[in-house]
């Protein structure tokens, strides 16, 4: 009934799927923005807006995702969504018209939201269906060896291929990484029961919890996105780090991809909301270690942090979407993102227009560090709320 080897398979599938749509589609973005403005001409302020399109579309992609409650609608979705991530890293190097750009880019977070959500939810379906712990560690390292594989990659083929040609090396990546991503998923059983038999029952949170969840989820968003997005342009600038962002962000790809299996096992000793907690602590310090303190070294610390931190939140959100709702767990986490989603819209565009005002990134660096405090004083009150709604449920049950 528990088949390891089925088990790793569905497994793996996760982690190409997000090697996809996120390590090729989306975040090879980051490594080779600065090639593009060197190269192509991107300015600072337009390279913002087309990370804030390409959040666009996964904040579409959620909104979709959110509304959806068919498994069989879901399972076509997240496969177009890999074929899309293709077709949008292709047409990258195909033109440098900024407008075709921006399609591309929104397309990208479209099969974005496919492989986050869509296919996250899946396959959690999949593991409270055949009795397997509701965890996603060992999916989510996907974003982190997405992270550090395409960074690794602009490494290796700078300076011999020019920023044209590294979008399309990127397309034949991903053309290798579509197969096990749509071959391994098994198609979604509908019958609402486990594999023992057991009726799945959803357990919703509290309408004043789901509220303050998202605003923290929010804040969250906008500290993820303005290192995710403008970490390599930010390690160039800084004093005697010219030629080490694509470093730095490699550092945040092997801080990412251990990282949710590590917050899985703290989450099991503290809790979720406390293991949240701590990695909203530990994100602001990797995101101001390196404007505070300068120098490789604590770069490259401030980037592992990062990267530890904000994969695992990201992880134990939607790993507690999807117990909340193990029916349609794809719902929630959807809800959940467009709060994430919304702060990636505003994140790069605020800080595109900071760094072209101020000529430096590291006012962006500081509001989103300040966000993230106001989102880790957000789940301290969820603590409260969830002590309530305890309470609550005592005297009903």
């Amino acid at each position: 009934m528990n088949d390891p080897t089925a088990r790793i398979k569905v497994l793996g599938a996760g982690i190409f799927s997000l090697l996809l749509v996120l390590g090729v589609a989306r975040f090879s973005y980051t490594p080779l923005l600065p090639l593009m403005q060197q190269q192509a001409g991107l300015g600072v302020a337009q390279a913002g807006w087309l990370a804030a399109i390409n959040y666009a579309g996964y904040l579409s992609g959620a909104l979709i995702a959110s509304q959806i409650s068919s498994l069989v609608l879901k399972d076509q979705l997240y496969r177009i969504g890999m074929v899309l991530a293709i077709v949008s890293t292709l047409v990258m190097g195909l033109t440098s018209n900024v407008w075709i750009w921006a399609l591309s880019r929104y397309v990208a977070g479209l099969s974005s939201a496919a492989g986050m959500l869509l296919g996250t939810g899946l396959i959690l379906n999949w593991l409270i269906r055949h009795n397997h712990r509701s965890e996603l560690g060992i999916h989510f390292a996907g974003i982190g060896l997405g992270i550090a594989g395409c960074s690794a990659a602009v490494m290796l083929m700078h300076p011999a291929l020019d920023w044209r040609q590294q979008w399309w090396a990127f397309t034949a990546i991903g053309c290798v990484l579509l197969y096990p991503a749509l071959a391994w998923l098994p198609p979604p059983d509908q019958t609402g029961l486990t594999a023992s038999g057991q009726t799945m029952h959803d357990k919703p949170p509290s309408a004043l919890y789901l509220r303050i969840f998202m605003a923290a989820y929010f804040c969250a968003g906008f500290g993820y996105v303005v290192s995710a997005t403008f970490i390599v342009a930010i390690v160039n600038q800084l004093p005697g780090l010219a030629g080490h962002g694509n470093l730095a962000f490699l550092a945040i790809g092997i801080g990412a991809a251990p990282a949710c299996i590590n917050w899985d096992l703290i989450a099991r000793r503290t809790g979720d909301l406390n293991a949240l907690i701590l990695a909203a602590v530990l994100q602001i310090v990797g995101i101001l270690l390196p404007v505070l303190l300068g120098g490789l070294m604590a770069t490259l610390l401030g980037a592992l942090l990062f990267g530890g931190t904000f994969i695992g939140m990201v992880s134990l959100v939607l790993s507690m979407a999807g117990r909340y709702y193990p029916t349609r767990p794809a719902k929630m986490m959807g809800k959940m993102t467009l709060s994430y989603g919304a702060a990636q819209i505003i994140g790069p565009a605020i800080t595109g227009q900071l760094a072209q005002r101020l000529g430096s990134y590291n006012a962006g660096l500081y509001f989103a560090a300040g966000v993230m405090l106001v989102g880790t004083l957000l789940l301290l009150g969820l603590k409260v709320v969830e002590r309530r709604d305890a309470g609550r449920a005592l005297p009903a049950a």
